[in-house]
């Protein structure tokens, strides 16, 4: 399973992001502190705190390269 760390600051980053996600087959897990969200649910992702970077865990070992550069945008620093 591969991590990575994004930053989902506005609303509109977090509509993208969701509609990028989806369109990849697997397992996309949002780790914030102590919760466990489902990537591909907005209503899930607006339920924890989005004023820091969270952690992303992909599942989909097969397109791994592809899923990397289509979420490059949403990559923290």
């Amino acid at each position: 399973m591969y991590e990575m760390k994004i930053k989902l600051d506005t609303i509109d980053k977090v509509k993208q992001f969701v509609g990028t996600i989806t369109q990849f087959e697997g397992d996309f897990d949002i780790y914030s502190g102590k919760y466990i969200i489902d990537a591909k649910s907005i209503l899930g992702i607006f339920s924890v705190d989005l004023s820091r970077p969270v952690i992303l865990k992909i599942g989909n070992e097969e397109k791994l390269d592809e899923i990397r550069q289509a979420l490059q945008a949403y990559a923290a620093e």
